[in-house]
């Protein structure tokens, strides 16, 4: 016999579910109001009369009677404890019986699990009808927003081999700071004062990164240096920027098929119906693909301190990406492609998450130009092997907009050197 929780209810899991389908009914009959004392009552009764009940020991009767109670009193079941769970980012579900989550910077196994397939299942199903969305055999796979904020997304086992997968990011309700991000060593009091002179005057910035490196809660702080007074728009795949200082704005959110295959409403359209909203600044959430034609033309066509997001390894392997998503939908030249990214985005910021889940600015590099053969990038600051960014003594080439701002003496750097060609 085992004291772990996910075991025992792996176990019984047949018979947890027909005692939970047998209260539901009784739910569903009783006109009067359940308290969560006659709830346990029910469930500890549901117990006692099953034939589990003689060969179950202690612990197990506990952990058996606590998961029938957690699944009648929640419609999120046993993952409404997750949920509430303030200090939990992400919610990782590996098939019935692993649950993990990302809880102070690092991975937790969660002793406890679904009962069988049927019940994940049946809970991506639920998910998914929260926001009108379908997944079946047909479409078996859903990535939303759900109206709380978080961003789920569920896979069904006849294309996950391990069972089916539900993951589940969750997003702060008030916005981080950038204060924050320097008390969490993220970057240097230096660096932030350095990015914030650049949004506010106006610099096009590209913020790259890989998977879960903070991205977009960089993008969000970085937001809080926008002028109030400014007309914003943001475009997101899934709303979860939060820019609360800013009233003049505009937020815009893609949206997936229907059933039938109609309704789609993608980056690219909302991008290219932005420039007709007289925006001050256009604020996409993440480039991925065809659309960052229309970000690039956006920010080459007078929309000054626009910013945007993508995945990348490094800002010349970001360069490379949006080359390749450019050239993915276009017949244009290798050299005209390199040539607007150059002319449209100023600034190249990238994050990296470490080992211990710490996550830093790694470079931040100013985009001087392209020479027919290779991108001159010259770096402003760079992370040193003890993972701390510091200044590379460069100052910054392009000052006109920093001097018009009234910041001309931040990022004057040492040296005065271009940095690199890339």
């Amino acid at each position: 016999m085992t004291n772990n929780r996910a075991h025992i209810i792996r176990k019984y899991g047949p018979e947890i579910e027909e005692m939970v389908r047998a209260i539901r009914k009784w739910i569903t009959e009783s006109s009067a109001e359940i308290s969560n004392e006659e709830m346990l009552c029910r469930c500890e009764d549901a117990f006692f009369s099953s034939d589990i009940a003689a060969k179950a020991g202690s612990y197990e009767t506990v952990t058996v009677i606590d998961g029938m109670y957690r699944r009648l009193t929640s419609r999120y079941g046993i993952l409404a404890e997750l949920l509430d769970d303030p200090e939990i980012n992400e919610i990782m579900v590996n098939g019935p019986g692993r649950i993990y989550v990302e809880k102070n910077r690092s991975l937790h196994i969660i002793d406890d699990a679904f009962t069988s397939v049927s019940e994940l299942e049946e809970m991506i199903r639920m998910f998914a009808a929260d926001v009108h969305r379908e997944i079946n055999e047909a479409n078996p796979i859903v990535d939303a927003r759900l109206p709380s904020g978080y961003r789920i997304n569920g896979v069904l086992r006849n294309v996950a081999l391990n069972g089916p997968i539900l993951t589940i990011r969750k997003f702060r309700e008030k916005e981080i700071e950038m204060d924050e991000l320097v008390g969490c060593a993220s970057l240097s009091v230096q660096c932030a004062k350095d990015l914030a002179a650049l949004v506010r005057c106006g610099y096009n910035i590209f913020i790259s990164g890989g998977t879960s490196s903070g991205k977009t809660t960089f993008l969000n702080a970085l937001t809080a240096f926008i002028g109030s007074g400014e007309r914003v728009i943001t475009i997101e795949d899934s709303a979860e920027l939060v820019i609360s200082h800013i009233e003049n704005k505009v937020q815009m959110e893609c949206r997936a098929a229907n059933s039938i295959g109609k309704g789609e409403v993608s980056m690219t359209q909302l991008i290219r119906t932005s420039l007709r909203m007289r925006p001050d600044r256009i604020i996409v959430g993440e480039v991925r693909g065809r659309e960052v034609i229309d970000m690039i033309q956006a920010m080459n066509t007078g929309h000054d301190g626009s910013m945007s997001t993508g995945h990348g390894n490094s800002i010349k392997g970001m360069l490379n990406r949006l080359e390749t998503m450019y050239l993915s939908d276009s017949n244009v030249s290798i050299g005209s492609v390199r040539n607007q990214i150059a002319n449209a985005i100023d600034i190249f910021i990238h994050l990296k998450r470490d080992s211990k889940g710490n996550r830093r600015v790694e470079e931040v590099a100013e985009m001087t130009g392209y020479d027919g053969t290779e991108y001159s990038l010259n770096y402003l600051y760079r992370a040193g092997l003890d993972g701390k960014i510091r200044p590379t003594g460069n100052g910054l080439i392009d000052r006109e907009r920093l001097i018009r701002g009234g910041c001309g003496s931040m990022l004057a750097g040492t040296s005065g050197e271009a940095g690199e060609k890339s």
